[in-house]
């Protein structure tokens, strides 16, 4: 159960995170947000406030913020249709009934010559048996009512494609965007609650029954030789350790100005059918106030840099697609994470975060990335990628998304559960 919640908090956080980043630049850049979703499926919960309708969904595989404009928009007047207005105090109609038009006993029912509700927010027409063409003004936040569901209309200045390049650049680069915040403050905790972990071959706790206490090493020890080969950070030390299980070595330590020698055999670890040594000890940790404060920063870095270096391994073939992770098997990642502690578990959150943006910025069809890709492509155009078509590319790209969640996750489960 602990792992259940957790992983729901954590997937709740970085969807959050993600699509607020978009919701915030599209409300800013002027553009109506229909919803904002965490999850897929039917609604289990939802509320409006402020244009938006806001829903949790029942499958957690993603999110979404749904943007005037961005899809073809469904509300369409044609000639010939017989509609109900209903009118604010200044006159303007502020619901357009669609159907069960008796349920508004009080509604001007016409019948529909013209109508723009993208530009003029106008509506021409007859009432029902006169000849007289009367001419209606549209509340630019008028309804749209169907099946007694309303839907707010979409002036043109409120949509997506109204926006200039760089606002609409803006609102797809926003969510990638607000995941790298959230790791650097996630991070940024990090620093705080435990402090920063030290560059230097400095020995932290070390575990009872260990080969290291066994060695009578303590924490504190600063390791400067191992086999008489000089060490100065703490990846040249564990990369050394790791290469000897089994095998006795000489460490050559400082401890408070005084320099001694004391021989260690690492235990043999089993990790990924690899064998490597370990002795039982953790890298201490510094507590400077400015380091704390740029950890956020530098560890954001080193871990993004590391996952586009896979991504690139992935992409020319040196890492095949097992190497892939869907809900699955971030879900098994989670509950070993949580078995650790809790801060493991904010590393490990930051580092998903991490992945999700750089994941959403790649420029595939359907992901920020490829709209980005076409909004850039407008930009050096001047002008715009037939819509149709942009539309046709982001459904194959989502459907062939769609395909390699279902790979990875069939892969995921075969190693877990087959």
């Amino acid at each position: 159960m602990t792992t259940v919640i957790a992983f729901i908090l954590m997937f709740g956080l970085l969807v959050f995170v993600h699509e607020w980043g978009h919701l915030i630049f599209a409300k800013r850049a002027g553009m109506l947000a229909r919803e904002f979703a965490i999850g897929f499926g039917p609604k289990i919960f939802a509320f409006t406030r402020n244009e938006t309708l806001y829903t949790i969904r029942l499958l957690p595989i993603g999110g979404y913020v749904r943007v005037a404009g961005e899809d073809p928009e469904i509300i369409e007047l044609k000639a010939g249709h017989h509609i109900a207005l209903e009118f604010n105090n200044d006159g303007k109609v502020s619901h357009i009934i669609v159907n069960n038009k008796e349920k508004h006993p009080h509604a001007r029912v016409i019948e529909v010559e013209r109508a723009d509700l993208d530009h003029r927010l106008v509506i021409e027409g007859y009432e029902l048996d006169e000849d007289e063409k009367l001419f209606f003004e549209v509340d630019p936040k008028a309804m749209f009512v169907m099946d007694e569901k309303e839907t707010q209309i979409a002036p043109f200045n409120r949509q997506f494609a109204s926006k200039t390049v760089p606002q609409r650049a803006m609102q797809l680069f926003a969510g990638p965007l607000m995941n790298f915040v959230l790791a650097i403050v996630l991070f940024m905790i990090l620093g705080f609650i435990q402090g920063v972990p030290s560059n230097e071959a400095k020995l932290g706790e070390i575990q009872e029954n260990s080969p290291a206490s066994q060695a009578g090493l303590q924490a504190g020890d600063e390791v400067v030789a191992v086999d008489g080969e000089s060490v100065s950070t703490w990846e040249e030390f564990t990369t050394i350790i790791r290469a000897h299980p089994d095998e006795e070595v000489t460490l050559t330590v400082d401890r408070s100005g005084t320099t001694e020698q004391l021989d260690v055999t690492p235990a043999a670890i089993e990790d990924r059918d690899v064998t490597i040594g370990q002795v039982g000890v953790a890298r201490a940790f510094e507590e400077s106030f400015a380091k704390k404060v740029t950890f956020g920063f530098t560890q954001t870095y080193d871990w993004s840099a590391l996952i586009l270096t896979n991504l690139g391994k992935l992409v020319t073939g040196q890492f095949s697609l097992d190497m892939l992770s869907g809900p699955v098997g971030i879900y098994d990642a989670t509950d070993q994470v949580v078995r650790t502690g809790f801060t493991n578990f904010v590393m490990w959150t930051a580092i998903l975060s991490i992945n999700l943006g750089i994941v959403n910025l790649l420029p595939l069809p359907a992901l920020d990335g490829g709209r980005l890709l076409f909004v850039g492509l407008e930009g050096v155009r001047g002008k715009p990628i037939d819509p149709q078509k942009e539309g046709i590319v982001h459904f194959i790209g989502f459907a062939l998304l769609m395909l390699l969640m279902l790979v990875v996750t069939w892969n995921d489960i075969q190693r877990l559960f087959l």
